[in-house]
């Protein structure tokens, strides 16, 4: 996400970076530069005009243009404008003191909303909440089935009365979950592929009697300026509580993250940033806006770590490194754990210094990554505990029953033996360590 607009930003500032004191004209025409990278990031004209005035004011006083540094003021500024543009602060969803909290999930067709109810649901429920899932779209063929679907992927009950009326079964849905002990009720409405009055109507039948806690706008990231007349538009009729951004991941200009809440005055509570049904998370407009700017995203990154962590099977590695006995068997652990923290190269963009589009010449093969989890899966628990015994037969058995290659086997034992090599020299205290760490090349053969 925002790979253009980080790249472009970036050359915006070299223009600062060249000079070592700044004149107003030198902060117009670099910022003339930032107003033409809003536009192409496809955010709102309005909203670049403003933007840009306001940090243009802010870059021509003396803190700035009589500053050691003036470039890093300017960026100081970019980044502080930017997040008063999203919004200062995460906003959470609203939990009722009188269960269940109520959301209502609305958008247009193909927005994602029945999909991103299934994520919300997943999300809150690893958060110690009871979800009930509402199947109200009762028009799209197999929308039912495909709530049905992802809920019980993610083990969460679907309530449903099949083609019946939509505000018959919200109302149904809630006296259900009061007596059944849910404490938070996800309603996936209707779209349309376009905003009429029957779609309006029938959400506002829908909000008059259910009384919903949130009304939660699923936003297409990638429809652009669309998806800011899309939100004005739902916010004019429902008086939405908050903005879904879906897609995220899969637009590289964003201008639809920076123009929303400026536009309706409402918060982007969440955002889509992949396909599982694990891909989504809170909207922290300091951690977009650093992500923006090149600065990482630290802290999301340790909240995923914390999410993959096992803490059993930590101490349980520990022992073993203790021990000097690092086997396939916790290599293949290890590789899990990262996996489980998401897309690899989104990981990659929230470490600072690591812009967003750094990666774009040099993509992680996530085909490789499966091949190197089918090889240490193809192997017995034996040869996983003792990889001396892999002679050349059982290589040619491990590369057959994995669908690869003797050669990706090799590559592969090979890096793992460089890695415990490596384990039993930090073990030792050995000053060698640091000389082994250099010859050590990505694992897993990810690049």
């Amino acid at each position: 996400m925002f790979d253009n607009l980080s790249e472009k930003l970036e050359n915006a500032f070299k223009r600062f970076r060249n000079k070592g004191k700044l004149t107003e004209a030198d902060v117009k025409e670099g910022m003339r530069e930032v107003k033409l990278a809003l536009l192409e990031a496809d955010v709102n004209f309005k909203v670049v005009k403003d933007f840009v005035k306001s940090v243009t004011e802010r870059a021509v006083g003396s803190q700035v243009l009589e500053s050691l540094v003036p470039s890093q003021q300017i960026i100081k500024i970019v980044h502080e404008e930017l997040i008063n543009l999203m919004g200062e602060a995460n906003n959470k969803l609203q939990i009722s003191p009188k269960p269940p909290t109520v959301v209502m999930m609305v958008g247009l067709q193909g927005s994602g909303k029945t999909t991103h109810s299934a994520k919300l649901a997943r999300m809150y429920k690893s958060q110690g909440k009871n979800p009930l899932l509402v199947a109200c779209d009762v028009y799209r063929p197999a929308a039912i089935e495909q709530l049905k679907v992802v809920g019980s992927q993610i083990d969460v009950p679907v309530f449903d009365k099949g083609q019946g009326d939509p505000v018959d079964i919200a109302d149904s849905a809630l006296s259900y979950a009061a007596k059944n002990g849910y404490d938070m009720v996800f309603i996936d409405t209707a779209g349309r592929l376009h905003i009429d009055e029957t779609l309006m109507g029938e959400l506002q039948s829908i909000k008059e009697h259910v009384n919903p806690t949130e009304i939660i706008l699923v936003v297409d990231a990638m429809t652009g300026q669309d998806a800011v007349n899309v939100a004005s538009s739902f916010n004019e009729q429902l008086d939405i509580t908050g903005v879904l951004l879906s897609k995220l991941d899969g637009d590289t200009r964003g201008g639809a993250a920076l123009s929303i809440r400026y536009i309706t005055g409402k918060p982007i509570k969440f955002v889509g940033v992949g396909e599982k049904l694990d891909a989504i998370e809170p909207f922290y407009p300091d951690r977009m806006a650093s992500r923006i700017l090149g600065m990482g995203d630290v802290l999301t990154l340790i909240e995923k770590a914390q999410q993959a962590y096992d803490e059993k099977k930590a101490a349980e590695l520990e022992k073993r490194l203790r021990e000097n006995s690092f086997t396939l068997t916790d290599y293949l652990e290890q590789f899990k754990q990262i996996r489980k923290m998401g897309n690899l190269e989104q990981l990659v963009g929230m470490v600072p210094g690591m812009k967003p589009g750094a990666l774009k010449d040099a993509k992680i093969d996530e085909n490789a990554l499966n091949r190197t989890e089918a090889i240490i899966q193809s192997m017995t628990i034996y040869e996983r505990e003792h990889p001396a015994v892999l002679n050349g037969s059982r290589r040619r058995r491990i590369a057959s029953g994995s669908g690869t290659s003797v050669e990706e086997v090799n590559k592969l034992i090979k890096q793992y033996e460089m890695m415990n090599k490596l384990i039993k020299q930090f073990s030792g205290n050995n000053m060698n360590a640091k000389k082994a760490l250099k010859k050590m090349k990505i694992p897993f053969n990810m690049m």
